[in-house]
């Protein structure tokens, strides 16, 4: 890290040791864990439409597609692991220097990192829905009927989206098929937010909750590019509320932020966390 960069890190360092942070994470936080985001330098661009929620309860091919795509990018996606900016979160969630996590994420990752309290404003990839009778089942059993049912698909992904959504050749989808709930026989859909879909009530009010409470709302990986995340940023600064960016590149958060830090987060928060390691667990003020 250069010196500036240096420099804003021991800020934001000082700024989490007050305790009362609130994390808003986005896609670039999982990328050291091998999930692309969509508009950072290491992501990848999005070559086909993102699935709306109309299109998929009404266009049966369009829903083949879709769960073709899916389970395989869900290859991707059930595999991957925490990395050192999710522990790093969950440590400092631990010693009470942060309180909730909102995230923009499907992954789950912070979860799996030992985080609690999170809010998935978009839902989790490891959950199946029926849009029947709402019983809610692992996204391993669904899996694990598709590959029953398609035994030949062996279609390789040319990019996999952070949205679990794989980039297929059209070739690779002729015959998949795709199975129904295994109770009620209706339709099934991943446990997430499509576009064309509102973020559940509930979710966004114990966001902007957790945020009014906050000294620090830390937004992590994100680009605020929708304001599906940057609506917390704004009700942030509406409340008197600092904040913090760690992203890599622009973000349309930074006429708002008072740091921003451009710079790696699998570097950024274990550095902070090591800073810190005097710091009581006391002090927490969420």
């Amino acid at each position: 890290m250069d010196l500036e960069v240096v420099e804003q890190v021991a800020e934001l360092g000082a700024w989490v040791a007050d305790g009362g942070v609130v994390i808003l994470s986005g896609a670039g936080l999982s990328t050291d864990s091998g999930i692309p985001d969509y508009r950072g330098p290491s992501g990848s661009a999005r070559r086909s439409t993102p699935m709306t929620y109309q299109t998929f309860t009404r266009d049966p091919i369009a829903r083949r597609r879709y769960w073709a795509r899916s389970h395989l990018g869900w290859r991707t996606i059930g595999e991957a692991r925490p990395n050192d900016g999710h522990r790093a979160v969950a440590e400092l969630q631990r010693r009470g220097l942060v309180g909730g996590i909102i995230t923009q994420n499907v992954d789950g990752l912070h979860q799996a990192a030992g985080a609690g309290d999170v809010v998935e404003l978009h839902g989790n990839l490891a959950r199946i829905t029926c849009l029947d009778c709402g019983d809610l089942t692992p996204r391993e059993h669904l899996a694990a009927r598709l590959d029953a049912a398609n035994p030949a698909f062996d279609a390789a992904a040319i990019a996999i989206n952070a949205d679990g959504d794989a980039e297929l050749d059209d070739t690779d989808l002729d015959g998949f098929l795709v199975v129904d709930c295994d109770s009620c026989g209706g339709m099934l859909k991943p446990d997430v937010v499509y576009f064309g879909e509102t973020v559940p009530p509930q979710r966004v009010e114990r966001s902007f909750a957790l945020v009014e409470d906050a000294r620090t709302l830390l937004v992590l990986g994100s680009s605020l590019t929708v304001m599906s995340g940057r609506r917390f940023v704004l009700r942030a600064v509406k409340e008197g509320i600092r904040v913090a960016i760690v992203n890599r590149g622009v973000t349309r958060g930074e006429p708002y932020a008072g740091l921003h830090v451009d710079a790696p987060l699998g570097i950024v928060l274990p550095n902070i966390v090591d800073a810190l390691s005097t710091v009581s667990p006391a002090k927490t003020g969420v």
